[in-house]
């Protein structure tokens, strides 16, 4: 059985950082594990995901460029390096480990889910 769960998440002033963590429990050391997140009234987006093996990341569009997926297999941990974060970042932020060790994005490729953790950004 595999068990995620996320830390990192805060309150942060616009343009700042933060660095999400998700440590994973079981085997994942094959698995494809990905970030999404979910804002008030709104469905669960796709934010970035990386490869079992490591050798293939992929992020979404609102977020290429600032946000970048990593995993660290010794700690069987994933982050979610976050800056130049906008109020319309806000949302939280779920950790998931997949049914493959491809990159995937849609959520009901993933077998498992964290519980999550509040990411807001203050104008």
């Amino acid at each position: 059985q595999v068990q995620l769960v996320e830390s990192g998440g805060g309150l942060v002033q616009a343009g700042g950082s933060l660095r999400l963590s998700c440590a994973a429990s079981g085997r994942t050391g094959w698995l494809g594990m990905g970030w999404f997140r979910q804002a008030p009234g709104k469905e669960r987006e796709f934010v970035a995901a990386i490869s079992g093996p490591g050798d293939s990341t992929y992020s979404a569009d609102s977020v290429k460029g600032r946000f970048t997926i990593s995993r660290d297999y010794a700690k069987n941990t994933v982050y979610l390096q976050m800056t130049s974060l906008k109020p319309e970042d806000t949302a939280v932020y779920y950790c998931a480990a997949g049914g493959s060790r491809y990159v995937r994005v849609e959520p009901q490729e993933y077998d498992y889910w964290g519980q999550g953790t509040q990411v807001t950004v203050s104008s």
